[in-house]
């Protein structure tokens, strides 16, 4: 999983990211002009959106995102007010907590979000055909035989298996597995792809990793 927490209350932030650790990998941002940004490069499981930032207000964020993408969305408010409530839901936020809030109740509220999206949440299986993934190990296996894929190479994989049939770009490809702070130069993403296919075609499975070109990646069944 990816999380996005958008708060600009740094303490607060880090405090939800410790929170969340044991969900994935957790970006951060301070003020709604940079986490629009990095909302609409698509790469994330779900967003805790606080409602009042500098810049751009979570309420604007939130209609704005909903025109192109469904990611999940927890917005976050100090008000207790039913009116804000409405509005957040009904602009297409999928839940609402008011701060401050106990860890128990945050972790219980992503977790109903992700399993709602996410069928193979937290039963910890993702699986295609003959291959099956450990999630929990960061692992897979192709009839029993375990594929000798470590660090991004399986997160990669993983990714682009948990989005079959969509097109991935390289730019979302980079964004989601190096981050946009990364130094890393874009051509890694060939690098890795290429690395990843020769381990595939030893089992078979190289010909469901397609090559969309100068657009970017998608595992597919289809010719």
């Amino acid at each position: 999983m990816r999380l996005l927490i958008v708060e600009d209350d740094k303490n607060l932030n880090k405090s939800i990211c410790e929170m969340l650790l044991d969900f994935g990998q957790i970006d951060q941002s301070y003020d709604g002009e940079d986490a629009l940004f990095k909302i609409e490069q698509d790469i994330y499981d779900l967003v805790i959106l606080d409602v009042m930032l500098p810049k751009i207000d979570g309420f604007e964020i939130l209609e704005t995102m909903r025109k192109t993408t469904t990611c999940p969305v927890l917005m976050l408010t100090a008000k207790d007010s039913v009116q804000d409530k409405v509005k957040g839901l009904g602009l297409g936020a999928d839940d609402y907590m008011t701060k401050p809030f106990y860890r128990d109740e945050l972790i219980a509220r992503v977790t109903a979000i992700l399993r709602r999206y996410n069928n193979n949440f937290q039963g910890l299986n993702l699986t295609f055909k003959d291959m099956k993934f450990d999630l929990s190990h960061k692992f897979v296996t192709i009839k029993g035989e375990k594929l000798d894929l470590l660090g991004k190479s399986y997160d990669i994989l993983e990714y682009l298996v948990r989005n079959k049939e969509i097109i991935i770009t390289r730019e979302q490809l980079f964004n989601r597995i190096w981050g946009f702070d990364s130094d890393t130069i874009w051509s890694v993403v060939e690098v890795y792809i290429s690395g990843l296919r020769k381990v595939l075609k030893e089992y078979g499975y190289a010909k469901y990793l397609k090559t969309l070109r100068s657009v970017g990646y998608m595992w597919s069944e289809k010719e």
